[in-house]
């Protein structure tokens, strides 16, 4: 697909510099680009680049003066990184929305329905009295288990498995390998120490514009239901535990955990490896530093924690302070005792 610079121009409201009539048909780094692409400069860093660019095309700042002759076509706009990032989207949404049909073999039960404009990949599996919107477009391998519901919009990638019972909203993006739904860590112990598994009869919903990392597992309830909400994003290798429940526009980093009935409140912030004990409560806007210990609930919100097990971030810097100078006080400790010593020998 190819689109002129001016074309380009007129979407980003920009101005030209060069030839209009040069023709794009990628987007890529401004050390990276050939005679097709399309680049940007944001850093002033970068500004090297552009002089010695093989692209066709660069986005630069309205008040960008060059310091010596640039080989690209120009086109000025008042935020480069912004417009760049708008044209990603458009790019992303054009290759990947414009997939339709059904490759064979796939399969969906009888009882099952889907709407229009949707795509089936190649070894694909939809269940019984499933209900998929429109628009909704499933990649190789997925799998989808019986009484799933799916809204519209929405991407399932390579080798997801959606079990049954399942409710997924609208607007919403499951990368490869992620599991949704899968049984929740429930053993119950018996006198002659062996362990009774129980039988999760829950199910996992899914709010609208959710975007769930590749490898991520969210288990379904024990009863009830484990409950993603609205606009949250979730990272890769997430554990989600059965009746957890995450508020609106959380965003959660890699390698998190969260243990069973654990309720995260709205619009918190939580880094990379993470853990949560079960049964606590987040309160909304809370922040969270990576490989953080969470052992019990936050109350207040808009707080910020750090350390295993987890400080308000103030009390955590000055307990580390403390702590990183634990060896010269120890060597303190030890002068004055060798002094009280001599001095106690000395009085005898």
């Amino acid at each position: 697909m190819e689109f002129t610079v001016e074309q380009i121009a007129q979407l980003l409201g920009g101005r030209i510099q060069g030839d209009a009539t040069t023709k794009i048909s990628k987007l890529a780094k401004i050390q990276e680009g050939d005679g097709k692409s399309l680049a940007f400069l944001s850093n002033p860093k970068y500004e090297n680049y552009i002089y010695t660019t093989e692209a066709g095309a660069v986005i630069v700042k309205n008040d960008f003066i060059p310091k010596s002759a640039v080989k690209a076509t120009l086109i000025f706009v008042e935020d480069p990184y912004t417009c760049f990032t708008a044209l990603l989207e458009q790019y992303h949404k054009t290759m990947l929305w414009s997939r339709q049909g059904v490759e064979e073999p796939c399969y969906i039960g009888a009882t099952s329905s889907i709407g229009e404009n949707h795509y089936r990949a190649a070894f694909s599996y939809i269940g019984n009295h499933c209900t998929l919107g429109t628009n909704v477009k499933i990649f190789p391998h997925v799998t989808i288990g019986d009484n799933v519901s799916i809204g519209n919009n929405v991407i399932i990638y390579a080798g997801v498995k959606i079990c049954a019972d399942t409710v997924i909203g609208n607007h919403v993006t499951i990368q490869a390998g992620a599991v949704i739904g899968s049984d929740g860590f429930g053993f119950a112990p018996q006198a002659d120490g062996t362990y009774k598994t129980i039988p999760q009869v829950g199910n996992v919903i899914i709010g609208n514009h959710v975007d769930i990392g590749a490898n991520t597992v969210i288990d379904r309830a024990t009863m009830g239901s484990t409950v993603i909400e609205d606009g949250v994003k979730l990272d890769n290798l997430i554990q989600v535990a059965h009746n957890v429940k995450i508020g609106q526009n959380t965003v959660i980093a890699s390698q998190a955990g969260v243990s069973g009935s654990t309720e995260i409140g709205k619009q918190c912030i939580i880094g990379g490896q993470v853990g949560f004990s079960g049964h606590i409560k987040i309160a909304d806007r809370t922040s969270i530093g990576a490989q953080a210990g969470i052992m019990s609930s936050v109350t207040t919100e808009g707080e910020k924690l750090i350390g295993s097990p987890a400080l308000d971030a103030r009390s955590y810097f000055k307990s580390y302070t403390i702590f990183r100078k634990l060896p010269a006080v120890m060597k303190t400790i030890e002068d004055l005792e060798k002094k009280i010593i001599s001095l106690s020998s000395e009085v005898k």
